[in-house]
Order: C-alpha cells, then structure tokens, then sequence
C-alpha cells in the first residue's frame, strides 16, 4: 500500500516542554490507522501540527505526495485533509442544517444542491430529524456526529478524528464506528486518535503508539495487544479487561 499522509521527524515545543520528539506516523491509502498512547504523549499535538494549527519546530509532514509542513489549516483543508476535535467545535446558536450550510459555503453548487447534500450528511449520521434545531441543544455524541458531517461537506480524502467516541454512550459509539466503516468501504482514509480501546481495536488496521513524544512502536491490532512496552507502559489492566469475548 502507498502512504497517502506521513509525517518524518517532528518536533514541538512550548516552552521547555517538549510535545513532540521526532514523531513519526505512516498512514497507507483507504486504511483506518489509530493513535494511541497516555495523556501528554503528544497525540493532539501531532493532529495539530499536522493539520496546521501548530507550526513544527523540525521535520516534515507528507500528504498526498506533497510536503503540508506549516500550511495554514485552510490549505491543509482545501488539500483534502479534514478533522475534528477532542472538543466539538460547532455552532451552538445556529441550527444543525445551519451548521452544515456554513460549512458548505466554499462550495460553488447551487443553493438548493448544497441543501440537499447537507440534508443526506446528516440522514447519514444520523441526526436528520434534528435538522432544525438549535446545534447547542444537542447531546454530546450528537454533536460528534453533526461534526463529522460538517467534515464530510467538503468530500475530504483523509480524515482525522480526535477522540470520536469520547463521552458518548455505547449506542452511539457504534453508530460513529458504523459510519466510520462504510466511508472507508466508499474509499476514506482514517487516522484516529482515541482512549477507548475496545473502539480502536475493533475498528483500526494499524495502530501506532505515541510515548514522550515519539512513536515507539506500530502494527496491527494482534501485535499492539502482545508487545510488552504497551501493556506495561499505556495499556497495563484495562487492555485485557477491555479485550472482548472471543
């Protein structure tokens, strides 16, 4: 498979706090990736960075065989790499099809396809009957789906999300995994940053874990279980007690 977003040798700090140490993540095209590892590991720094909400003090970023290093978040954007955020970042004050048409409005289609479209994301996800309601009315996993429908306005080719299934209830994690299935099975590449290990294990192909900063190891689900470093450094109990009936 051909890596469709690399990123080689990172590095950012704040201060004299080091976020990231020559991170380095390979994602192959129409694959779901996660990213793992503990809190201050530098996960969302990374999805910053690479998406152009930080600037890297070193190395580079690879997406789609152009280097995005340091381009502004609309051009990463426009370049057909989407996002979402550990905390949702909507509209509260407008409505979800509202939402949805403010995201739609660098498109040149007319009015009426736009409306339409918006309507089928959000009958996608799920929330269509919400459609007129105000975005802040919503429940949290809602507001994750309405979220990953303002994404897919703009038809991106990779997305990232950032903790998709964090503080939403069971029912609604697997309708965010469902959906996550079905736009890779259309051809979406993921990279999924989340602490739910039952969520990143039944749905990721590759996993890679972040410690200090740095990537320190990366493989398939089965080898991410077994390897020593993660049960012992991240993982340690709950894997196991996570890890579903066989």
């Amino acid at each position: 498979m051909t890596a469709v977003l690399r990123t080689e040798g990172i590095k950012k700090a704040y201060g004299g706090v080091q976020a990231l140490n020559g991170a380095g993540i390979s994602v192959d095209e129409g694959t779901i990736a996660g990213l793992i590892g503990p809190n201050g590991s530098g996960k969302t720094t990374l999805f910053n960075v690479i998406t152009g909400y930080d600037r890297a003090d070193e190395g580079q970023v690879h997406f789609a065989g152009q280097v995005i290093t340091n381009a502004a978040p609309d051009k990463v954007f426009a370049a057909g790499l989407g996002r979402t955020f550990q905390l949702t970042r909507i509209f509260p004050r407008l409505t979800v099809l509202e939402n949805m048409l403010v995201a739609a409005q660098h498109k040149r289609d007319q009015r009426h396809t736009v409306r339409r479209r918006a309507m089928e994301l959000l009958e996608f996800v799920g929330i269509d009957r919400h459609a007129g309601l105000l975005a802040g009315s919503l429940s949290y996993g809602q507001r994750k789906l309405l979220e990953l429908a303002y994404v897919l306005v703009a038809d991106p080719a990779v997305i990232l999300l950032d903790e998709p299934a964090g503080g939403v209830n069971p029912t609604l994690i697997n309708l965010i995994a469902d959906r996550i299935r079905e736009l890779n099975s259309q051809g979406k590449t993921f990279l999924i940053v989340e602490h739910n290990m039952e969520f990143v294990m039944g749905l990721c192909s590759t996993i890679t874990v972040l410690e200090s900063g740095a990537a320190v190891v990366s493989g398939p689900p089965e080898m991410i279980r077994s390897d020593k470093r993660v049960l012992d450094a991240y993982l340690g109990a709950d894997l196991e007690e996570e890890e579903p009936d066989e």
